[in-house]
């Protein structure tokens, strides 16, 4: 099974994130995809580099970003597991070490399941 994990932040320090954390994302990571769970990662840009693509009653509708959203997507992950709880657990690992080295941080994490056909 395939899962996307969506990670938003709801809060940004005003300070950058500290080096140990990076490091802990990328030692994160590569064990991911020795394991062959993580097959795609990437950072997202703020929504001002985005847009957004709306149907309401027929009519289609192209609005720029940046969008009114409180929170803005940060990243993303792809991974190939087993089941909804090892997907889970590869995410709650992920934001265990934002808690852990960077406090002031908050964020949200969405598991959601990619549909297979």
């Amino acid at each position: 099974m395939r899962y996307v994990m969506l990670l938003e932040a709801t809060h940004q320090p005003s300070t950058p994130p500290p080096a140990g954390l990076m490091e802990a994302i990328m030692k994160l990571g590569e064990e991911a995809t020795a394991a062959g769970a993580l097959l795609d990662n990437a950072g997202l840009l703020p929504s001002a580099a985005g847009a957004k693509i709306t149907v309401t009653g027929g009519d289609l509708t192209v609005t720029d970003g940046p969008f009114a959203e409180t929170k803005e997507l940060i990243s993303y992950a792809l991974y190939s597991v087993r089941s909804k709880e090892e997907a889970v657990e590869w995410c709650s690992r992920f934001m265990k070490v934002h808690r852990d080295l960077w406090p002031e941080w908050a964020g949200t994490c969405r598991v959601l399941q990619v549909m297979e056909f």
